[in-house]
Order: C-alpha cells, then sequence, then structure tokens
C-alpha cells in the first residue's frame, strides 16, 4: 500500500509538495492551494492518518521522509518546491537534509524549527501538549455533526470558522454513525510528537540545508493564545540555518495561518515567490 494522494491543480503546472500537520491530513492543504491556480499541489495523507492510516510503523520524521522521497522519485525525481504546516514543517525538514536532490526550496509554517518544552513535560507528553486536537483521536462521536460541534467550541476554530473547515472536518472522520473517530493514529501522534524538540539528528539536518528556508510564524498558537514560537524564538535558529527568512502573519492562530483568507494567502505567496 502507497500514500494516500490529495492533488490540486492543473496536471502539468510547477509541483509543490505539501505536508500536514501531526493529527491532520492533505485536505488541510485546500484553501492554499486554491490560491496557486497554476501550480500542481501534491498533497499526501501521512503515514497513520486519513486515506493511510492503514499504513503501519514504526512512525518518526525520517520514516514520512522516506515515504515522502518515494512518491517524489515516482513522480520523476525532479527537485520541488516543499511545503510543511507545523509538525509537516519538521518533515519537509527531515526531506531536504536526506534527500537534498529532490528539494529545491522550502517553507515553513508555524514549524520545523524545534519547540520548547514547557517546564517539566517531557517530549512522551505529546497528547497533553497538543491539547483538544490530541484529545479527540481518543473519544467516539456519534454523528458528523458532534464532531463538528467538537471543533466549533475549539478556541482557535470555533470562532473563526475558516470556509474549508467543515470539509476538511467531514473528510477527517472514519466509522459509521454512531461511533465516527478522527482518523489519525494515535500512536502516529506520539512517536512524531516526540521528534519535534530538537533531537541531535534533527539539529544536524537543519545544519545541512543549503536550499532557500522560507518560515511564516502565526503570533497566536494552538488555542489562539500563546504562539508556538514566541516573538524573536525563530531569530534564534539562524546560527542553524544562516539563510532563513522570517515572515509574520498578522492576527491568525497556528489553525488559522493555513485555513483562513489571510493565512493561506500569506501561504500561497511564499510558495509562489522565493
Amino acid at each position: 500500500m502507497t500514500l494516500n494522494i490529495r492533488e490540486y491543480g492543473p496536471a502539468g503546472g510547477p509541483e509543490v509538495l505539501a505536508i500536514h500537520g501531526i493529527t491532520a491530513h492533505g485536505g488541510s492543504w485546500a484553501a492554499v492551494s486554491a490560491l496557486l491556480p497554476e501550480h500542481h499541489v501534491i498533497a499526501p495523507d501521512l503515514r497513520g492518518r486519513a486515506g493511510s492510516r492503514d499504513l503501519l510503523g514504526p512512525f518518526g520524521l525520517r520514516r514520512h521522509a522516506d515515504d515522502l522521497a518515494a512518491l517524489l522519485r515516482a513522480r520523476g525525481g525532479s527537485p520541488r518546491v516543499v511545503a510543511g504546516h507545523s509538525m509537516g514543517a519538521f518533515i519537509a525538514v527531515a526531506l531536504a537534509a536526506a534527500y537534498p536532490e529532490l528539494v529545491k526550496r522550502l517553507v515553513l509554517v508555524d514549524g520545523g524549527l524545534p519547540l520548547e518544552l514547557p517546564e517539566g513535560a517531557t517530549p512522551a507528553d505529546t497528547a497533553r501538549l497538543l491539547g483538544p486536537a490530541a484529545e479527540r483521536l481518543q473519544r467516539v462521536f456519534a454523528s458528523v455533526d458532534e464532531y463538528l460541534d467538537f471543533w466549533r467550541a475549539h478556541p482557535a476554530i470555533g470562532p473563526y470558522w475558516p470556509a474549508t473547515w467543515d470539509a476538511y472536518a467531514r473528510d477527517d472522520l472514519i466509522g459509521t454513525a454512531p461511533e465516527l473517530r478522527a482518523s489519525a493514529s494515535v500512536e502516529a501522534m506520539i512517536a512524531d510528537g516526540a521528534e519535534l524538540y530538537g533531537p541531535d539528528w534533527y539539529l544536524a539536518a537543519l545544519r545541512s540545508l543549503r536550499i532557500p528556508v522560507s518560515v511564516l510564524r502565526a503570533p497566536r498558537g494552538l488555542l489562539d493564545a500563546d504562539p508556538l514560537y514566541a516573538p524573536g524564538a525563530i531569530e534564534e535558529f539562524r546560527s542553524l540555518v544562516p539563510q532563513l527568512r522570517l515572515a509574520e502573519v498578522e492576527d491568525v492562530n497556528h489553525y488559522t495561518v493555513l485555513f483562513s483568507d489571510r493565512g493561506a494567502a500569506a501561504v500561497a505567496d511564499a510558495i509562489e515567490h522565493p
């Protein structure tokens, strides 16, 4: 079995590989793709998620990078722009470091640079650190409406409800009512999340990058409050990635930086214009 792939835009257009976040799926790139009408966006469901849920572990950033390298080689192997959101940005870095011939440029959306663990936490605390997004993976929902209500109560989604969120959330469900579940594997989430805090191999991967790297930062985070990266934190990584270019996207959170009109426009612009 190979990765399930979602594709947007005209065949033959400049190809972009778009990598989703830790509990998400490839449909999270729909809003950005709509703003890149001349590009062909390849947005796979990662191992352990949605249409690729039945692909078993081991998981981890490097395993995902291997999967994506195989995908790109099967499509000709020429270097592409690679964009990643949240954990997808970390996978993009791992891919570019291990397979530099496949990646022309990186666009990292509120991710890709090692996170700071809260005091007293360990990398194994992924589920707790992700909050409601992780909590839903262990819940059963009686109906699609109940699942949508879960997201309407989420502080980073409900007050904004991006135009593409309804379809995205519906496509996240597996099973049949009254036993519906979010599609991402808890095992995959925990294994992948443990590598977001800067293990030595990942710092070496960042240090090895020689291609252009753009980072888009959201000023608000997973719960529409504290950001994933505090102001000034990303600049500290210039010693590892001197060519890093940082852009702040105004008035978005960790989710709406990808799903809202404002956020999607900023991400599409970063993909289209080096």
